[in-house]
């Protein structure tokens, strides 16, 4: 681990496992309890509704195998999803999975090549049993194995709960139930929130300008407990510390809400979607602290990373990492900055 001064930029070579004394011990930390979902499924084209294929074009339908990555529900049974190939598949066309129990439609195109999908089932269960017995663990592509049974487990939080994330929050990987218990019994206070991470996550910056990157929209919650604990360390001049950059985006967004509504809370509890791309000059409202994986260039996560702690600190720190042989990506080591 990889500890950062974010006002002087001074570092010092460290281990996690250190962080439970490296704390003040009057932080309160910030934990994402998203549970990352079975989100990839592999299904075979079906035609299209009301059109049955012809019989010259049947076989291709039996046997044209497609991918729907789920990124993203908004709705009972509709998501949000990366269809493949895409081209090959128009709106009405329909794909089948398993042994034919579990159905979904192409119901419309979106930006950033989404499509909107309708799940049905065909038997008594719901589509989300059959998502979840289906669907394989959207592991993170330079890892070059298939996913296994093991990984369901594996790729979580040792705090998630919370169904919904199409990856994980991956700073939080590197707790143990163990480590996790030595914060606590240090009776430093912690609280959760929700943020389903999606594509936006890890869409790599495209534009040749920073501020005109899109952003993929994320679902969030913040309970009115979170939201009250924050407040409170807040005003008391008490560090928040943010275990993850989706935690950092859920706060600052929640942190933007409540100042446009002027209630005078620091954060508007409650659920939505996070609109913020944090980049360097934000005014960070409520994160005084975090912890972060090491990211790569051109992301929106590198781009938070540096607003928090300055472009050239960061950047200098990074080329130490490099140079020692820090591990990078979700599985990576890991940087406190503070």
């Amino acid at each position: 681990m990889l500890l950062l001064d974010r006002q002087g930029g001074q570092w010092q070579d460290r281990q996690f496992l250190e962080l439970p004394g490296l704390l003040r011990g009057d932080e309160l930390l910030v934990f994402n309890n998203a549970r990352v979902i079975p989100a990839r499924l592999f299904g075979r084209r079906a035609g299209i509704h009301a059109q049955p294929p012809s019989r010259s074009t049947a076989r291709e339908h039996l046997t044209g195998t497609v991918e729907v990555f789920l990124s993203k529900r908004t709705a009972e049974d509709t998501w949000e999803a990366l269809v493949r190939p895409g081209r090959k598949l128009p709106v009405g066309e329909r794909v089948i999975f398993g042994g034919g129990e579990l159905e979904a439609e192409i119901v419309s195109r979106g930006q950033l090549g989404l499509r909107t999908v309708r799940f049905l089932s065909r038997d008594g269960k719901s589509p989300d049993e059959h998502i979840d017995r289906l669907g394989h663990v959207p592991l993170p592509p330079y890892i070059e194995r298939e996913d296994e049974a093991s990984d369901r487990e594996r790729y979580q939080t040792v705090f998630a709960s919370q169904p919904g994330a199409v990856a994980a929050p991956t700073a939080g990987l590197h707790f143990s139930q163990q480590l996790f218990d030595q914060i606590r019994q240090r009776g430093i206070e912690t609280c959760e929130l929700t943020l389903d991470v999606g594509l936006g996550t890890f869409q790599p910056v495209h534009a040749d300008l920073l501020e005109k990157h899109v952003m993929h929209l994320e679902a969030y919650e913040i309970s009115a407990r979170a939201a009250g604990a924050v407040g409170k360390a807040r005003r008391a001049g008490r560090p928040v510390l943010a275990v993850g950059t989706t935690v950092v985006r859920a706060l600052e967004d929640a942190a933007e809400r409540a100042s446009l509504e002027r209630g005078g809370e620091l954060l508007a509890p409650g659920r939505s979607e996070a609109r913020l791309f944090i980049t360097p000059g934000h005014n960070f409202r409520a994160v005084d602290a975090l912890l972060t994986n090491f990211h790569l260039p051109r992301s929106t996560l590198l781009a938070l990373v540096c607003a928090f702690a300055g472009r050239e600190r960061v950047l200098r720190a990074y080329r130490h990492a490099v140079e020692e042989g820090y591990r990078f990506y979700s599985y990576g080591d890991c940087m406190l900055i503070r």
